[in-house]
């Protein structure tokens, strides 16, 4: 057989490709060298336990999670919509960046309601104590007549009925006090209780210094013995005051509320149309859907316990 002899500049050339492949395809298989660490969504929550959460990357709602609501009851409030299944979704959020749970307003007939929309609730599934719990929402345009909602109620819902099983709104948007040109900036948190009505409530409004209706922001509860308090976008500023706090831990009288919010409750989320809160009981003046339909983005949600607790 004849042997071809390779020149030695070529074979040395050879050698080196062969030295250099390796190389080559690790650094080919490596992220970019510009490209910027991908921040977890959780870094926010230093020094605390993750319980549960849910990220809302199916393509369905989890039921073993959640309960969809469906009703026209009117929530107690007047409120115009009928709740259906079909108004609830997971899907992309606006820019495609985000996969969400979506609740959907939107002006039509229904079941004797002129508008239908979506309600969902964790009740008897996943219940809670003493925790905090964070939300990334992108809520909807209000003005006028919308009201979004993210909050939670006493487990106990279902025996001793409202207002015995205590309420906790983490946050409400659309009251018609923020009629003045702060729709997109007017919230409040809230807690209602007692053995029946009236009952003893308190709620505290505030005005955000920037609007909060065209992107996502985070919202959080931390509950313990002693109180419970809200907060807005705790990840882009940890040092925020809590815009709605209110001490739980006296359990002197049949009234107070230690006997309401030590025990477990259920997290909701819900976008009403119309009713006492914005104080609009007609469709037609609804406002927030003269253009279409309205919609509700939530990220996610984290429930935690700080670890030291």
């Amino acid at each position: 057989m004849k042997t071809t002899k390779i020149p030695l500049p070529a074979a040395a050339y050879y050698l080196l490709l062969l030295l250099l492949l390796p190389a080559a395809c690790q650094k080919a298989d490596a992220p970019p060298v510009d490209e910027p660490p991908v921040e977890p969504a959780v870094a926010f929550l230093d020094g605390y336990t993750i319980l549960w959460e849910d990220q809302f990357n199916d393509d369905n709602l989890n039921l073993q999670h959640w309960n969809i609501e469906v009703n026209g009851d009117g929530g107690g409030n007047n409120e115009l919509q009928y709740y259906r299944a079909e108004n609830v979704s997971i899907g992309p959020d606006p820019t495609g960046d985000r996969r969400c749970l979506i609740l959907t307003a939107r002006k039509e007939s229904f079941g004797g309601k002129t508008a239908t929309s979506g309600r969902v609730n964790t009740k008897d599934k996943k219940i809670f104590t003493f925790v905090r719990i964070d939300a990334l929402i992108r809520l909807p345009k209000t003005a006028n007549g919308l009201w979004p909602a993210f909050w939670t109620m006493g487990n106990d819902y279902s025996s001793v009925g409202w207002p015995r099983c205590g309420e906790l709104d983490i946050l409400e948007m659309g009251h018609s006090n923020g009629y003045n040109g702060r729709q997109d900036r007017y919230l409040n948190g809230a807690c209602h209780w007692g053995v029946g009505w009236p009952n003893p409530s308190y709620a505290k409004d505030y005005t955000s210094p920037y609007g909060l209706q065209d992107d996502f922001h985070l919202f959080t509860l931390i509950w313990n013995e002693q109180r419970v308090a809200t907060y807005l976008d705790l990840d882009q500023y940890p040092d925020n005051d809590p815009y709605f706090e209110m001490t739980i831990s006296d359990k002197s009288t049949e009234q107070s509320p230690g006997n309401y919010f030590q025990k477990d409750f259920f997290i909701l989320f819900n976008l009403a149309v119309g009713g006492n809160f914005p104080g609009i009981y007609d469709i037609n003046n609804i406002s927030a859907l003269q253009n279409g339909d309205a919609h509700m983005y939530i990220d996610y949600i984290i429930v935690s316990k700080k670890n030291d607790e």
